[in-house]
């Protein structure tokens, strides 16, 4: 049997018959939209839809009934399962035509078209929980049993070119009939109906400036259409690509990796503050030959600014992106800063424009007029959303715009939606009510926050209570293998989001690692630069580091001991602080910077001479950077007592002298958490509170102090230590 992939050169056939066999129809469908989704050329992320219609027994009658599986709302093909599909009975969708309300103007939506939505709820097959798609009537109507809605960039590029009728019956004949634009609805399933039968033997429509919808009677065959339809709209604009003269050509010259990190460092937090103004924003980066050939080309400006075409693009993108004209190779940062002030300051008051001038009665509040994607010649892409994920598909979905605008310019006139149109799907009511069923946002959900001192103990504590609230954790310790360890537990947890990272886009998710040496001002610029380049700025700095360093144990001097001890404690403190303040104030957002002191810095104690001087200085570090870095950022400290689980501070010789000292019982066969517990409990008994004191402990008030609870306290240290009454303020 020949093998299948060879007649495809732009999609991956991913079929395969040992896998497909024996598969229920709901299994069958999974499987196919489980393969389409896994190739972005087929579809983006959460877009497209497929189906299949199947006789299942009805649960009421036990008698046999026609059922229309169909993606259900808010799902991705790729990563689809059963439960991700609504099921309704076939009559009872049918009977809906009897009570729908056509619009008086062809392609006008009325408010029937809306109230058809509420209507699928009646028409739900054995209860199934999973929220119905406004695109139901697409496949309900089509009288097939498979039917798959795809958004290729090779078919929207036909789609969305000025001539997209004449060249739909250029590459597929009448294969594939041309609809004009309409909103996804009830009335556009009718007129599927309609084209169905006045066109038997058609096998799809090309849904102008949308994408594909194309059926067949048998899975595989429909999977396997659907492979075609892309490959020949492929092949028909590689044959007339223009090469090197695609966008009309090179205009600005890309600079080199290094200089191009610069500019981003210097830059994407400027730039953060300034799109953040309505609501905090994460960025996701590219500058791959991809987007960059796009940025850097003549046509740039021209195309950006007539925006996205498909609404699965612009609903993320926004109807067009923030594009700078700004030389590379001779302009400055300064000039480059300027430019995107003054480029967001215009974008935001043409928004407002749009959106007045487009708006009805009943249209929701303008949302955040900032743009999602920025453009710059010479550097790339930006991209930002409310979280890693969604700024990952932002970019994801405008590379794919990208693509759409290049085979529209090769093989005709690219060609977008007319304003209104767009806004009558960026404004949708029933889109705006899906935003409104979404989960209340976690309080650091919007937040980029870095734990230094992550690998163990109350960082990695610290890392995962943080995490718990939606932030975004920079993992960071000295031990670059323990902070990865970290961090690597946190994405098995919260996984890396939605889409996929494509060549040159930032694929991190919610949490990375990164080493540092605290002591080392250079190792901290990285560590931050390098916190840039993944979420596009810093919000909160949390210290955890520290080093205690008792005399015979440390085999040091006591001159040696007081110099580290007073640089990791002290100096290491402070150098955080000040390399993140530069970064706080290129934003020009509210942070918050916490730096675990000690108890000991009020207690004075035999035994920990450098230790207890360098925290009671650490304690003092706290009260000037809040002085030195208001108003824009609270600095607080965290002054816990003898954390002794999962402390590297108290290895297994450093506890058992502790236990002699205090004539506490112990086995030499004793394990080091047994060892542990055992002097966790002893020092309990000290305190008001008779309980030992863990990094659980430390955690929730080191997130307390970053979760904006605490937003008027700034210079105080916060002592978690049970009830420790030497260590009272007086």
């Amino acid at each position: 049997m020949p093998n299948k992939q060879e007649q495809f050169k732009h999609v991956n056939y991913s079929w395969s018959e040992q896998q497909a066999s024996g598969l229920s129809p709901v299994e069958g469908l999974v499987y196919r939209s489980n393969i389409l989704g896994a190739d972005q050329r087929i579809t983006n992320t959460g877009g497209g839809n497929t189906s299949a219609k199947s006789m299942e027994i009805d649960p009421l009658t036990g008698q046999e009934v026609e059922v229309l599986w169909v993606k259900g709302s808010g799902g991705d093909l790729r990563t689809s399962k059963a439960e991700n599909f609504s099921s309704l009975y076939m009559s009872k969708l049918i009977a809906l035509q009897g009570i729908y309300n056509s619009a008086d103007e062809v392609g006008v939506k009325t408010q029937i078209e809306d109230d058809m939505v509420a209507m699928y709820k009646h028409a739900t097959f054995n209860l199934n929980p999973r929220a119905t798609s406004i695109d139901t009537p697409l496949h309900a109507f089509i009288p097939y049993k498979h039917v798959d809605h795809m958004h290729p960039n090779s078919v929207i590029a036909v789609a969305a070119s000025k001539n997209s009728k004449a060249l739909t019956e250029k590459i597929w004949g009448d294969e594939l009939i041309w609809t004009e634009w309409q909103r996804p609805g009830f009335d556009l399933g009718l007129k599927l109906q309609e084209i169905c039968e006045q066109h038997p033997n058609a096998k799809g429509v090309i849904l102008a400036g949308h994408g594909v919808i194309n059926w067949a009677d048998d899975n595989r065959e429909c999977y396997e259409l659907s492979l075609d339809i892309i490959e020949k709209a492929a092949r028909y604009i590689e044959e007339h690509d223009k090469g090197e003269d695609t966008f009309g050509g090179q205009k600005y010259v890309s600079l080199d990796d290094a200089a191009r990190e610069k500019v981003l460092v210097d830059v994407v937090p400027y730039l953060r503050g300034l799109v953040s103004g309505e609501s905090k924003l994460i960025g996701t980066i590219q500058h791959d030959d991809t987007i960059l050939r796009f940025v850097n080309s003549h046509d740039a400006k021209r195309l950006a600014d007539l925006g996205t075409s498909c609404p699965d693009h612009f609903l993320r993108t926004k109807i067009k992106p923030l594009y700078v004209e700004w030389d590379p190779q001779t302009g400055s940062i300064d000039e480059l800063k300027a430019l995107l002030a003054d480029g967001i300051k215009q974008y935001q008051t043409e928004y407002s424009k749009y959106y007045e001038s487009c708006k009805h009665d009943n249209s929701p509040a303008q949302r955040a007029s900032s743009p999602s994607i920025c453009l710059i010649p010479g550097v790339g892409m930006i991209a930002w959303g409310k979280n890693k994920s969604e700024s990952r598909v932002t970019a994801e979905f405008y590379n794919c715009a990208v693509e759409v605008m290049r085979g529209a310019e090769a093989i005709d006139e690219y060609a977008a939606l007319p304003q209104q149109e767009a806004f009558d799907i960026e404004y949708w009511l029933l889109e705006e009510a899906k935003l409104q069923r979404m989960p209340k946002e976690k309080s650091l959900a919007r937040d980029v926050v870095v734990v230094i001192g992550a690998g163990d103990g109350i960082g990695k504590e610290t890392a995962f209570r943080v995490a718990k609230e939606g932030a975004h954790v920079v993992c960071a310790d000295l031990r670059i293998e323990a902070a990865q360890a970290t961090a690597d537990e946190l994405t098995k947890i919260y996984g890396q989001g939605i889409g996929v990272a494509g060549s040159g886009i930032s694929g991190c998710g919610p949490a990375i690692a990164q080493p540092v040496d605290i002591t080392n001002r250079d190792t901290v610029k990285a560590l931050f630069d390098q916190v840039i380049l993944a979420y596009g700025g810093i919000d909160k700095v949390i210290v955890t580091a520290g080093v205690f360093l008792a005399p015979g144990q440390s085999g040091m001097s006591d001159d040696q001991m007081f110099d580290i001890s007073f640089a990791v404690n002290v100096k290491g403190g402070y150098i955080v602080g000040t390399e993140a303040n530069k970064v706080w104030q290129q934003q020009g957002l509210p942070g918050a910077l916490v730096l675990t002191t000690s108890v000991n810095g009020a207690v004075a104690k035999k035994g920990s001479l450098a230790y207890d001087t360098s925290k009671s200085a650490a304690n003092h570090l706290v009260r000037e950077l809040a002085v030195e870095l208001s108003p824009l950022i609270n600095v607080n400290g965290l002054a816990p007592a003898t954390v002794v689980k999962g402390s590297t501070m108290f290895p297994r010789d450093r506890v058992i002298a502790s236990l002699s000292k205090y004539n506490v019982a112990f086995s030499e066969s004793d394990s080091d958490d047994e060892l542990r517990e055992k002097l966790a409990l002893f020092y309990a008994q000290r305190t008001l509170t008779k309980q030992p004191i863990t990094p659980a402990d430390q955690a929730e008030a080191a997130y307390l102090l970053v979760s904006g609870q605490l937003s008027k306290t700034t210079g105080q240290i916060i002592s978690v230590d049970g009830g420790l009454h030497e260590a009272f303020l007086r």
